[in-house]
């Protein structure tokens, strides 16, 4: 393992006014956001919907730092032949890969979920990192409910994450390490911030027991935030000042960067809230945002399928890029928003 190369990587992904973009949707998520928009989730769909924004030059070089590919598009070649791993790679920006395979039930865990994909993950690296794959993500899923998460949920996904760390580094592939507390249930901010933290805690002791270099890693966590369901909603400010808070008291300095899903909030939110945690510097790794469905709901929209509407899925694809891009810095306000509107 070289340190110094995994290193560099991890602090260019999470570059100040850059991000990460996730463009990982299994295809069964795929399918439920084109079915939105009308189109059919078809092989080549899929593949002219990315392509269309990783040829969006503008966002690409300006605000996305890398690019969480799902194994079908990291095989993939743009239409006129180019990999689309050339594609990212050309704008800049650096490719990524999603490993895992989904969730399955926890045994002995009623409502709970434990990721899977281990088995032949070091050999399935390999190939990755050939195709030019530099750095990988894995997702574990934690809920809040009536008597859940357990110690169970908590121990199993911390130690499977930190399992996956170990073979990214020993393959020479920077480890997004992705522990998401949900934020469907009712809960309030006290309760997410409670759970998260002993989430980030057992994770990152986890991490130590399986001798995974911090320097050499990215952490995607969820913020403090209110439940969907919560009557009372959480202010910008309080999800900032607690995310911050949070974050101090259980991330190490030696992590290079932090990059955050938006787990469901609306793109506004998900960019006022990062840009809110910025104001309340300084911080002692970079903080930056890692969103799917943030950065991708807008262009989707504008694009529908449609070839003529690819500079609109484009332009639409680079004002949110620009947007949190901008937030990544502390340099963000609404009324940007509307002057594009």
């Amino acid at each position: 393992m070289n340190l110094t190369e995994l290193n560099k990587i991890a602090t260019a992904m999470v570059a100040p006014g850059k991000g990460i973009l996730a463009a990982d949707e299994s295809s069964g998520t795929i399918k439920k956001r084109f079915d939105a928009i009308g189109v059919e989730s078809t092989e080549e769909n899929r593949r002219d919907y990315r392509e269309m924004l990783f040829r969006a030059k503008d966002a690409m070089s300006q605000y996305i730092s890398g690019v969480i590919l799902y194994d079908e598009t990291i095989w993939q070649n743009a239409k006129d032949g180019t990999p689309l791993v050339k594609l990212i790679e050309q704008a800049g920006a650096i490719p990524g890969i999603k490993v895992d395979e989904g969730t399955q039930a926890l045994p002995m865990c009623p409502g709970e979920l434990v990721t899977v994909g281990l088995d032949r993950l070091a050999e399935r690296l390999k190939k990755y990192y050939e195709r030019g794959a530099r750095f990988a993500k894995w997702r574990a899923v934690i809920d809040i409910g009536s008597g859940i998460p357990s110690m169970t949920a908590i121990s199993v996904n911390a130690h499977v994450l930190a399992r996956y760390a170990a073979l990214c580094q020993a393959a020479q592939i920077v480890p997004i390490v992705e522990p998401e507390v949900l934020m469907d249930g009712d809960h309030d901010i006290e309760r997410c911030y409670e759970v998260t933290s002993r989430v980030l805690n057992k994770t990152f002791q986890e991490l130590r027991v399986q001798r995974v270099a911090l320097e050499g890693m990215v952490l995607k966590p969820n913020m403090a935030i209110s439940g969907k369901k919560c009557p009372k909603q959480a202010s910008v400010e309080e999800v900032a000042e607690k995310t911050i808070r949070l974050l101090k008291a259980c991330v190490p300095a030696a992590v290079p960067g932090i990059a955050f899903l938006s787990g469901g909030q609306s793109d506004e939110e998900a960019t006022a809230h990062l840009n809110a945690m910025h104001k309340l510097g300084p911080l002692p790794w970079g903080l930056t945002f890692s969103y799917g469905r943030a950065l991708q709901a807008a262009p989707q929209k504008a694009w529908s399928g449609k070839p003529e509407n690819v500079a609109a899925g484009q332009r639409a694809f680079s004002h949110r890029a620009r947007m949190n891009g901008l937030a990544s810095k502390g340099e963000w306000q609404s009324s940007l928003e509307q002057k594009a509107a």
